[in-house]
């Protein structure tokens, strides 16, 4: 809602977690530049605070943090297996907002997925890929692979060489993704319904990709629906 001058009223907390995160956006403004006020108020909360890796598992030779930003490279040390930034915390049922910037490769973020040894992990996937790939959603290290297309007529017409904005949206079986506001995929699954994040870095040639501004909320257990029918 656009506020008129004179006619300015502050957002409604809704709770003390609330409060605190409008207090530290106030004392951080990296922070405070990336939630906005409705954010803040629908209850989103920062999974990273610009400035280091806290909440987050990964090699520290492939990631790092730069001008705000969630790097990982694999420039001079090329991997032979995929590896990840795993996040410390399990998710179920969210909103997921965050934005990417793929210089080359292949990459993607992970949800509900489990760790398994190392850096690694199996579960869905959010995938982006050089030319192709934004937007479908991947099986990474499961049977099925990619699970859904949405790179064809969708995600193709509005990916740009900078950064890009991803949703995902989960409720029990329901998974929806979207790349700059376009939904890619839309489609009951009858997968893991909790489980970790991790970003990828692909193994094969050396690449490079940023994250940034990522942020989550959680929703409310609800009734799960039916997994037989796809609403992609």
């Amino acid at each position: 809602m656009s506020l008129r001058p004179g006619n300015q009223r502050t957002p409604r907390i809704a709770s003390p977690l609330l409060a605190a995160l409008a207090s530290l956006a106030l004392a951080c403004p990296s922070i405070a530049g990336e939630l906005t006020s409705r954010e803040l108020a629908d209850g989103f909360v920062p999974l990273f605070n610009g400035s280091d890796l806290s909440g987050w598992d990964g090699d520290p030779r492939l990631w790092s943090v730069a001008g705000g930003s969630i790097v990982g490279s694999t420039d001079g040390r090329p991997l032979s297996a995929n590896s990840f930034l795993v996040s410390e915390r399990e998710f179920g049922d969210f909103v997921l907002r965050f934005e990417v910037k793929l210089r080359n490769g292949n990459s993607g973020m992970q949800f509900r997925s489990e760790r398994t040894r190392g850096w690694t992990v199996r579960g869905y996937q959010a995938d982006f890929a050089s030319g192709k790939g934004w937007g479908n959603l991947h099986g990474e290290g499961l049977p099925r692979g990619l699970i859904l297309d949405g790179w064809q007529d969708r995600a193709e017409h509005v990916v740009g060489t900078g950064w890009n904005r991803i949703e995902i949206r989960c409720e029990g079986y329901r998974i929806r993704i979207s790349v700059n506001g376009t939904v890619t995929n839309d489609v009951l699954d009858p997968g893991a319904l909790a489980g970790v994040l991790a970003m990828q870095l692909h193994r094969g040639e050396p690449m490079r990709v940023e994250f940034r501004n990522i942020r989550i909320r959680t929703l409310g257990a609800g009734s799960t629906p039916r997994a037989q029918d796809s609403v992609h």
